[in-house]
């Protein structure tokens, strides 16, 4: 019986000793092992034995972590009160100097990061705060992250949550948004409106443009209407006279033909003679001319009967004018 509670108690010993000495390590994770309270070896994932109450494993977390600086008042370049948040983001490069070389890591960068982002935010103004959070986020990850370097730890970012301005500079911000925005409304109104006038003055110009080709090109095809009207009653009127010219002078050739022809006595021609005679005077003439010797002008008739007598060989008259001697006539 003695024999079996010795047993029981030496395999509960070996397995709590078993338990102690079997060590699993994370992928994620690096292992210090200790021996009698000294650094041995940093060891890497997987299953790991150690000797129980002689070594000792203290795992690492070598992953990317977060921590939130809590909001502090910082004073800017301008001596505007502001209320800053940050968080930092951080990830072990070394588990031995993370362990030994710093007791609170987490305190330590909290508290660091606090004073850096006082000495930051304290040379710009606040309006560059507002616009330029990058350039604070890179400054604060630098500082930090050679700060740390001696930790083991490098500061891959450093992010400004939030930048709470007071009450009234709020306020007086919230106005001055408000009278920007109204400007450029005005201002993109007073665009509209040129634009619209241009576009307008625009439209009037080409339509007056078009106006006036219009008007020009109805001159144009009227004054062409007009001289092409003009050419064909030009031609017209040439064609009539020509025509008319033409049986005229085929009249005037037959009528001199009939009398040549007929032979006349001088008494037909002295009746003809007095017969045009009297046609000049029921005409819109005003004075009439008469020979003072009526009878030489009859004798004379016996000439121009000679007169339609002969002629060329073309049937046409020939006329020979004697040279005057008498004086002139009465004028009636």
């Amino acid at each position: 019986m003695v024999g079996l509670i010795i047993l029981g108690v030496v395999a509960f010993v070996l397995f709590i000793f078993v338990a102690n000495a079997v060590k699993i390590v994370h992928p994620y994770q690096r292992a210090l092992v200790e021996q009698l309270g000294r650094y041995k070896t940093t060891v890497g994932p997987g299953l790991k034995m150690i000797a129980p109450v002689i070594q000792k494993m203290i795992r690492i977390d070598m992953r990317e972590q977060v921590i939130d600086v809590p909001p502090q008042e910082v004073i800017t370049k301008d001596n505007v009160t502001v209320t800053v948040d940050a968080v930092i983001y951080y990830e072990p490069t070394d588990a031995q100097r993370l362990v030994y070389n710093i007791a609170n890591f987490i305190v330590a960068i909290t508290k660091l990061a606090q004073t850096n982002m006082r000495n930051v935010v304290g040379e710009m103004t606040l309006d560059n705060l507002l616009t330029s959070r990058d350039n604070v986020n890179v400054s604060l990850r630098e500082v930090l992250d050679d700060a740390t370097d001696k930790w083991g730890v490098r500061v891959v970012r450093v992010e400004i949550q939030r930048i709470d301005p007071p009450n009234d500079v709020m306020a007086a911000m919230h106005e001055q948004m408000k009278a920007e925005r109204t400007r450029r409304a005005v201002v993109l109104e007073a665009d509209g409106a040129r634009e619209a006038a241009i576009t307008i003055a625009e439209g009037d110009k080409q339509a007056r443009i078009l106006h006036a080709e219009g008007i020009k090109q109805e001159a144009i095809l009227q004054a062409e209407g007009q001289a092409q009207a003009i050419r064909e009653v030009a031609d017209a009127d040439r064609f009539r006279e020509e025509t008319v010219a033409l049986g005229e002078a085929a009249a005037v050739r037959s009528v001199y033909q009939a009398i040549h022809d007929g032979d006349p006595t001088p008494d037909l021609l002295a009746i003809k003679y007095l017969e045009a005679l009297g046609i000049v005077a029921d005409g819109n003439a005003t004075k009439i001319f008469l020979p003072t010797d009526l009878s030489a002008t009859l004798g004379s008739l016996g000439a121009i009967a000679e007169l339609f007598r002969g002629g060329d060989d073309d049937g046409a008259a020939v006329v020979t004018v004697p040279a005057r001697t008498e004086p002139p006539g009465e004028d009636y």
